[in-house]
């Protein structure tokens, strides 16, 4: 039995130690996360409740902080003992030189300014230096903001009590204390800004287009009563301010409004077409990594050989052929010729995705292919690869382990700006081979200009291709382990 409570003693101080170290963190990651303007703001509206109290007794606090008392009497100190107006009359002197040096005029009263202005820096900055090592050797402390919630937080009472309405602050502040989440939710934090400005942008373009929407769709023939009425309907008469406000507040509640043309949901619409241009993308892209990057290495290995010319001759054929060209060079080889594949794309025949994915991953598999070999090249004359090779290494080992693991940086680099070209100019592709996606549907969209249509088109493709970024900042660190140092100590 003895044994027993003995244990069970041991625990509860254990479960006690372990708890402490939570809040104490807590604590410590709170008072980090002040220094920073976002996370200030994000702590104060994620916690308000808890945080209203913290104010209060930091305000309650603050009228005994021992720290204002300290600094009042270490200022009156140095005014009595005159150091304050020995620094004015140093500075004095030393403009007054200044001035006389560089032949400018003197004027008593704007040397009087700046003097004062001076001295009054370099007197603040030795009073606080005077106060902070007071404050050390007598074991005060400053009272703020972060310490008191520090201090509140290591209450076991506070901390059971602010966990339900601080749920969701301390949710930010366990992302913050974990560097990896904590890069992941600044970029997805990022994210949200450029969604907006993108919204912004393009919202104030459309705007100030001279296209008239309600004579485009409903025709020239139209009464002034007719416009009139579908301006009213979709709120194109009310001022620019009201409407960029509810192209916001559609954004915040996901509701993007209907069509101008069609009058459908373009949730729904966008919905249904963006997976058809990421399908298409995606295969483009696996196509173009398959196809440019071991191009890129036999380049890079057999430098200057009929290999690396022809391919460098391929790459340049790529980069300069356009895509509408491509497509219909495609169409009339593969589906007229020799009907080997569609001409149009079918949802049901995976056949009818081939032409459209290879005419758009041409470009990107140029571009990954000539990366491929630059940053090949640069890498396999590195010491370390030539120490490799002289241990007897097998060549293809040393290329595939040590140097493309070296080079692949720059190549997720241009893969990942390339995806989102891609995803822009898919509409191209799809137009050539009828694919109704979300390129063609931007295009068709902005000649109206449908502006419900094109902002909910341009968002998915925003956001689409913030993903991918953050995908490809990831990807730095799991090749890299420098990067993936430094995001440990972000």
């Amino acid at each position: 039995m003895a044994t027993t409570h003995t244990n069970r003693m041991a625990l509860r101080n254990t479960n006690t130690s372990n708890n402490r170290n939570i809040q104490q963190q807590i604590g410590s990651t709170y008072e980090k996360m002040l220094r920073n303007s976002l996370y200030k703001f994000l702590l104060f509206v994620s916690g308000l409740p808890v945080n209203l109290i913290v104010t209060l007794i930091y305000l309650v606090r603050k009228k005994s902080d021992p720290y204002l008392q300290i600094r009042e009497e270490t200022v009156n100190r140095y005014r009595q003992e005159g150091y304050e107006n020995r620094l004015i009359e140093e500075a004095r002197k030393q403009l007054t030189n200044k001035y006389l040096f560089f032949n400018k005029p003197i004027s008593t009263i704007k040397l009087q300014k700046e003097a004062k202005r001076f001295a009054d820096n370099v007197f603040h900055e030795e009073v606080t230096k005077k106060v902070e090592e007071v404050m050390r050797v007598s074991g005060v402390n400053k009272v703020t903001y972060g310490g008191t919630f520090k201090m509140l937080i290591s209450n076991p009472l506070f901390f059971m009590a602010s966990l339900l309405p601080g749920l969701l602050m301390y949710l930010i502040i366990y992302i913050y204390s974990k560097p990896y989440l904590k890069y992941v939710f600044d970029r997805l934090v990022m994210m949200v800004f450029v969604i907006f400005g993108v919204t912004f942008l393009v919202f104030t373009i459309l705007y100030l287009s001279p296209l008239d929407p309600a004579a485009n769709i409903l025709g020239q023939t139209a009464t002034p009563d007719q416009l009139n009425q579908f301006n009213e309907v979709y709120g194109l008469d009310q001022p620019y301010l009201i409407q960029l406000w509810n192209s916001f507040k559609g954004l915040i509640t996901f509701d993007l409004g209907k069509s101008f043309s069609g009058n459908e949901m373009v949730s729904t619409e966008i919905t249904r077409k963006l997976p058809i241009t990421l399908k298409l993308t995606v295969i483009s892209l696996i196509i173009a990594i398959l196809m440019a990057i071991p191009a890129g290495l036999i380049s890079a290995t057999r430098q200057y050989s009929f290999f690396d010319y022809g391919f460098m001759l391929l790459v340049l054929i790529g980069l300069s052929i356009p895509d509408f060209w491509q497509g219909l060079v495609a169409i009339l080889n593969f589906s007229i010729k020799v009907n080997w594949l569609p001409a149009t794309y079918n949802p049901d025949n995976w056949l009818s995705l081939i032409n459209p994915a290879i005419v758009l991953g041409t470009g990107l598999a140029a571009s990954v292919a000539r990366m491929t070999r630059s940053s090949t090249l640069e890498v396999i004359h590195q010491d370390y690869i030539v120490t490799a090779k002289a241990k007897g290494l097998n060549e293809r080992k040393v290329i595939l382990k040590h140097a493309l693991g070296n080079a692949l940086i720059p190549i997720v680099t241009v893969i990942g700006l390339q995806f989102g070209g891609m995803l822009g100019g898919a509409a191209v592709t799809e137009k050539v081979f009828n694919i109704n996606g979300i390129g063609s549907y931007i295009v068709d969209k902005q000649f109206i200009p449908d502006i419900p249509g094109i902002l909910a088109g341009v968002i998915y493709v925003a956001v689409t291709i913030s993903l991918v970024n953050l995908l490809v900042d990831l990807l730095y660190a799991f090749l890299d382990p420098r990067i993936r140092s430094k995001m440990r100590d972000y």
